[in-house]
């Protein structure tokens, strides 16, 4: 069983959701995956819908809206990029370069999935823009990680086709740096975007548990 959510926003037309790593995001097949964040979330609000997702070892800021018709306002917003998603992680290796951004186009590795890889022939568009935090130790670099599109894994792979795998990653992390965590360091840290009912900006904020 997985750590509970944490709320960390709630009004009349959405609610923000701290989600712990090794939760889903929204039910699975099978009796051990309905522990879920929308589950756990419609117990307090029966009207809690999914919005968007994290992976399942992914942990931070989930937005889900009350209603139908905030599902379809919050999901247009994601759609239309208005959303600015930062996300909190630490990787493996002393990262040279202060910023920059990794442009490379994926698409599912589908004999693996849910792996992801790199296609420039087939994949779909991607974008990460990075910034290094600070240097951890001898071997390891804390980075803050801000998404221009949403692709499934991006952010793991983007970092690992760079040469610095996100520690604790199953997928995409060679052993050493896979076993360096006990979870995959990656955390959905900031949301920002504008609230579809008042227009006023809403700004999340959720520290990284590591």
């Amino acid at each position: 069983m997985s750590d509970a959510p944490q709320l960390l926003y709630a009004d009349d037309s959405l609610l923000a959701l701290e989600k712990p790593s090794g939760m889903l995001s929204v039910l699975g097949r099978g009796e051990d995956k309905q522990d879920c964040l929308w589950s756990w979330a419609t117990r307090e609000f029966p009207d809690a819908l999914i919005v968007h997702r994290l992976d399942m070892a992914t942990s931070g800021i989930i937005l889900l809206a009350r209603g139908k018709a905030m599902q379809s306002a919050l999901s247009r917003l994601f759609a239309e990029r208005r959303v600015e998603k930062q996300y909190t992680a630490v990787v493996a290796g002393r990262l040279a370069a202060s910023e920059g951004k990794v442009d490379l186009p994926l698409i599912c590795d589908w004999p693996n999935r849910p792996r992801q890889r790199v296609s420039f022939e087939h994949g779909k568009s991607a974008l990460t823009e990075f910034k290094r935090l600070n240097f951890e130790g001898e071997d390891r670099t804390r980075v803050l990680l801000l998404p221009y599109t949403g692709r499934s894994h991006q952010l793991r792979v983007h970092m690992q086709a760079i040469g610095h795998p996100i520690l604790g990653d199953e997928f995409y992390a060679p052993p050493a740096a896979r076993a360096a965590a006990l979870r995959l360091l990656l955390h959905a840290s900031q949301l920002s975007f504008a609230h579809p009912v008042s227009g006023r900006e809403v700004a999340l904020v959720s520290r990284a548990p590591f």
